[in-house]
C-alpha cells in the first residue's frame, strides 16, 4: 500500500513538473502577443494621443494584464520619480521585471535596442522604430508558437512517462 502512494506521489509530481515546464511553451507566445498589442497602443498614444511618454506608460499598466503591466507600471513611476533619462528608466525597469517574464534573450535584446531610441526622436522616427521593434516581436512570435507546437505536448508525455519510469525503476 504504503509503495502504491509512493508510486502515485512520484508520478503526479514528475507530470505536475512536466506541465510546469509546458506552461512556460504556451506562455510565452501570449506575453509576446500582449507585447506586440502594447506596443503599438504605444504608438497609438504617441502618435495620435499625443500622450506624454509617462502618461502613455502609466495608462498601459491599467490596460494589461501581468507582468507587462508591471513594466509599464515600474516604467511610468521612473520617469516620474527620478531625473534620469528615458533610456536608463526603460532599461532598469525591463532588468527589474525580466525574471518574472517568460521571454528569450533575443526578445530582450530587441526590447533594449528599442529603449535606446525611446524619447530622442520626433513622432514620425519614433513610429518607425516602433514598427520595426513589432516586425522583430512577430518574427520572435512565430518561432516561440512552432517552438510550441513541437515541444508542449512533448515535454507533458515526458514528465509523465519519466515517473513512471522512475517507478519502475524503484519497485
Amino acid at each position: 500500500m504504503l509503495k502504491l502512494v509512493g508510486a502515485a506521489f512520484i508520478i503526479f509530481a514528475t507530470t505536475w513538473t512536466g506541465y510546469g515546464i509546458a506552461r512556460g511553451f504556451a506562455e510565452r507566445p501570449r506575453q509576446l502577443r500582449q507585447l506586440r498589442s502594447s506596443l503599438q497602443a504605444l504608438e497609438a498614444e504617441i502618435m495620435y494621443g499625443q500622450t506624454p511618454l509617462r502618461e502613455a506608460s502609466m495608462k498601459l499598466s491599467r490596460q494589461l494584464p501581468a507582468p507587462l503591466s508591471l513594466f509599464f507600471e515600474t516604467f511610468g513611476h521612473k520617469l516620474e520619480s527620478s531625473g534620469t533619462t528615458v533610456k536608463d528608466s526603460w532599461t532598469d525597469s525591463l532588468q527589474e521585471v525580466w525574471k518574472l517574464l517568460s521571454l528569450k534573450r533575443g526578445e530582450y535584446e530587441i526590447l533594449s535596442q528599442f529603449g535606446e531610441t525611446l524619447g530622442k526622436q520626433d513622432r514620425m522616427n519614433q513610429q518607425k522604430q516602433i514598427l520595426l521593434a513589432l516586425t522583430h516581436l512577430e518574427r520572435e512570435e512565430k518561432e516561440a508558437l512552432d517552438r510550441q507546437n513541437k515541444y508542449e505536448k512533448m515535454i507533458k508525455s515526458l514528465g509523465f512517462l519519466s515517473g513512471l519510469l522512475l517507478v519502475v525503476l524503484l519497485m
